[in-house]
């Protein structure tokens, strides 16, 4: 197998820890420990007893009860806890589930662009991968449904979305999602559905692949929308044959996420109204700060993401400067990260991850505008 580097990552790990201003991250504004362990109510006092007293076994190998419990209550549909697997974040949910269901020849149907492993996996699999492409009408990021039927095949295997998509932020209605459904119905394939982004913007009617199809199989993860990246605590469920495939697999891949990880994700769960109560309120307080700037920064451009907290800039970039040029000098020069447009497939621009700390943001949007103003 070609192991295809993510452009993405391979950007972060070469210059994440350079930089002294970062505007490039894709969660909303990380947790602090002292702020995670306090939603127990008691200051921390409850959860780090239970952390104390836990014995440094594997624990729950597929998820405590507990845990599965806190997923479930995050759909309309009720859940048969077997088919939730809990994973190393939404990466290791990604990888697990295509594995699982993609063989190689199969007919692939990948939303584009989005998160690189997402349609990049498929192909390293030796799917045959079609790309329903999103485009900025101006306004917002769409993907016409007519293109995908178009795509779909009788041979159609799977149908793959990122909703919200990384880095666009451009996402899916339910109206969207009963037509995909739909289409994937009529030629009884799967749809995947990464929905990290998705439950912050629920309060605004969005709602989950697995709530509209019978054959969904959805991922997500405490690290974006629920602010505990660090966790690395994330899940998948499917449908009880590729559940079971899954599960096998998982002997394979990562057989327990870890006792600590388990008891501090069930927490947030068991906290996530209060948890997404504050990150929409930090979503909502960070667009008007990246509006304010839009409007005094003629070379900057967005499609505004639907309360989501990732999106992509369009930069008025002279002729022979492209982004990875472009965010380099930034780096050099200002000490701020961005990761480049290209490393998605969206050349001339870059990943703006607006839901850090308000002075940061302040800071990064000064520095860019400062930049661009140069150019």
């Amino acid at each position: 197998m070609n192991i295809v580097p993510i452009a993405n990552e391979v950007w972060l790990n070469l210059y994440e820890k350079r930089a002294t201003t970062d505007i490039a991250q894709s969660s909303v504004s990380a947790m602090g420990y002292e702020e995670l362990v306090a939603l127990d109510g008691e200051g921390g006092k409850a959860i780090s007893a239970a952390i104390d007293g836990a014995r440094q076994d594997y624990g729950w190998i597929e998820g405590s009860a507990e845990f599965k419990t806190g997923v479930a209550r995050l759909y309309e549909k009720e859940i048969d806890p077997s088919l939730i697997l809990q994973e190393n974040g939404a990466t290791g949910a990604n990888r697990d589930a295509l594995v699982a269901l993609i063989d190689a020849g199969d007919h692939v149907v990948c939303e584009w662009p989005t998160y690189q492993p997402l349609w990049e996996i498929p192909r390293m699999l030796g799917a045959q991968v079609d790309y329903w492409e999103l485009t900025c009408d101006g306004a917002r990021w769409t993907a016409p449904i007519e293109q995908l039927e178009w795509l779909v095949k009788p041979t159609t295997k799977l149908i793959c979305i990122n909703n919200a998509a990384n880095p666009t932020g451009a996402i899916f209605d339910k109206a969207d999602l009963e037509a995909i459904a739909e289409i994937a119905r009529s030629v009884d394939a799967y749809v995947l559905s990464d929905e990290v982004y998705l439950p912050v913007a629920q309060d605004q009617g969005y709602v989950s692949m697995l709530d509209v199809y019978e054959k969904a199989v959805v991922t997500n993860s405490l690290s974006k929308s629920f602010s505990a990246p660090g966790l690395r605590m994330g899940w998948v469920i499917a449908p009880q044959p590729v559940a079971d495939r899954i599960r096998t697999l998982r002997d394979y891949t990562l057989i327990c996420a870890g006792v600590e990880n388990d008891l501090l994700g069930t927490l947030v769960l068991d906290h996530a109204q209060e948890v997404l109560a504050r990150n929409r309120a930090i979503i909502s307080d960070r667009a008007k700060v990246v509006e304010g700037w839009l409007a005094k920064t003629p070379k900057a451009h967005w499609c505004a993401p639907s309360g989501v907290p990732v999106s992509y800039l369009s930069l008025d970039l002279p002729e022979g400067l492209d982004d990875k040029r472009f965010c380099l000098d930034l780096l050099d020069t200002y000490g701020l990260l961005l990761i480049p447009g290209s490393c998605f497939d969206l050349p001339g621009g870059a990943r703006l991850g607006y839901c850090c700390p308000e002075e940061e943001l302040h800071k990064g949007l000064d520095l860019l505008g400062q930049a661009l103003a140069a150019l």
